[in-house]
């Protein structure tokens, strides 16, 4: 167990069902055993249903808050996992849409793995951005003002004063996480 990132504070962001378990859990717990201290909100709060392959139901975690009570000002970078539909859920999600303006706008990390980015572009942040994301959201983040799309385990994005941190699938989780901590060390 290492401290690397004592003192550093990340919040993950999930719908409460349609997760996909490993973007998740994976990378919540490689942040915690590196000394972070880690939140997950969901929209309603409480319990969110995880699923493998976005069809086969897994386990149930608890998330410590709703989104509503939250505040970037709080945190030092933003994690959104994926699975189909709970980023479906969350792009329309209000809240969810505010805390990525308040991350972007205060020029912190925000993290997105799989379909996640699809809540970037609900909440006005993807242009100029360049990313990566499940192949089926290649489309939606370029008609949205992407700067570009890259095929690569894991894309790191300074534009527009904020690091976008972003991978493809579950695949990817080791270099994501790796990158994430990273970031939040050199933060």
């Amino acid at each position: 167990m290492s401290n690397q990132l004592a003192g550093k504070n990340v919040l993950f962001i999930t719908s409460n069902t349609g997760i996909e378990r490993d973007e998740l859990i994976k990378p919540l717990e490689a942040l915690k055993a590196q000394g972070a201290s880690v939140t997950h909100g969901s929209s309603e709060g409480g319990t969110a249903q995880t699923f493998v392959q976005d069809t086969e139901k897994d386990r149930t975690v608890e998330s410590q808050t709703a989104l509503a009570g939250l505040k970037a000002s709080d945190f030092d970078a933003l994690v959104i996992p994926g699975g189909t539909v709970n980023a479906d859920t969350l792009r329309l999600d209000e809240n969810a849409q505010r805390l990525v303006k308040e991350f972007a706008d205060a020029g912190k990390v925000i993290a997105a793995i799989c379909h996640g980015p699809w809540l970037l572009i609900n909440a006005g942040v993807i242009a100029g951005k360049t990313l990566t994301s499940y192949p089926s959201v290649k489309l939606d983040l370029e008609n949205a003002g992407a700067a570009g799309w890259v095929d690569a385990e894991v894309k790191q994005c300074q534009a527009n004063g904020w690091t976008l941190i972003t991978s493809r699938t579950p695949d990817d989780i080791p270099a994501f996480n790796e990158a994430i901590a990273a970031a939040l060390a050199g933060a």
